[in-house]
């Protein structure tokens, strides 16, 4: 049960509440339950998800730089945060008994924090530029910069080499920093903009410490992102025109048991 955290008092910044696992379960009950109260308009903002996956991963075939196709699926989760405002905004207006129409999806792009939404989206995509540059290099260093000749080719090396191994090992090593930095920098910050009048600089040193001072739940929160985002790529990344939906309502409801009322 979330408790309020003492720490915030004098800072000018929210407050934080500490939040156990029961909370987690309590925010993915509320997210299913606004994705089946908003499915169309749900859906609707994250079909581009699926799509965009689609014809990303056949451009990589196609042009056979196939190394790069897990590094950019598993980006996904580094830039959803920013991707899902227009679910966090339609979270909000049903929890205040609104219109939740889909287009009140794009109020966000006249929302007084629009800007700083913007800046942290920009930051975001620089976090995931930089996640493709690491895997492109650390595959250099591991399997060379000649790309395998077939899906097959590539598989073996992968698996059935000591260089392949090496590079599933510290490309998941990498990965899982880039992914705690992003979590830490966005799980409450674009909610948080969205719903009071905070600047983007306030936004990410209050989602850091929320992850800070609740370190277990939100690496369980961060988890399930995880699972549920490899879940949605199957079938050829169309379940991710559910979990995305679903991850964004209940980020949404996380974000009011972390961040105490004003």
């Amino acid at each position: 049960m979330a408790s309020l955290s003492t720490a915030d008092s004098g800072t000018g910044l929210p407050r934080i509440r500490r939040i156990g696992l029961s909370d987690l379960r309590m925010a993915l009950v509320a997210g299913i339950a606004d994705f089946r109260a908003l499915p169309s308009h749900a859906v609707f903002l994250c079909l581009f998800y699926p799509i965009a996956g689609l014809l990303l991963a056949g451009l990589l075939l196609r042009d056979n730089v196939m190394p790069l196709l897990f590094p950019l699926v598993a980006g996904f989760a580094l830039i959803g945060p920013f991707a899902a405002v227009g679910l966090y905004e339609l979270s909000r207006r049903l929890e205040l008994g609104l219109d939740t129409s889909w287009e009140h999806a794009f109020d966000v792009l006249r929302s007084p924090a629009k800007w700083s939404i913007l800046a942290l989206g920009v930051l975001l995509t620089a976090i995931f530029v930089a996640w493709l540059l690491t895997a492109q290099w650390l595959y250099a260093e591991t399997l060379g910069t000649l790309a395998p000749a077939s899906p097959g080719a590539f598989a073996h090396l992968l698996f059935a080499t000591g260089a392949g191994r090496q590079l599933i090992v510290w490309g998941n090593l990498l990965g899982f920093l880039f992914a705690v930095v992003a979590m830490s920098l966005s799980v409450v910050s674009f909610p948080l903009l969205l719903d009071r009048h905070v600047g983007a600089p306030a936004a990410i040193l209050t989602s850091v410490r929320a992850v800070l001072q609740n370190p277990g739940p939100m690496a369980a929160w961060g988890l399930i992102v995880a699972a549920g985002l490899i879940a949605g790529f199957v079938p050829f990344l169309l379940g991710l025109a559910v979990v995305m939906p679903v991850l964004g309502h209940a980020t949404w409801h996380l974000y009011r048991r972390v961040i105490a009322p004003d």
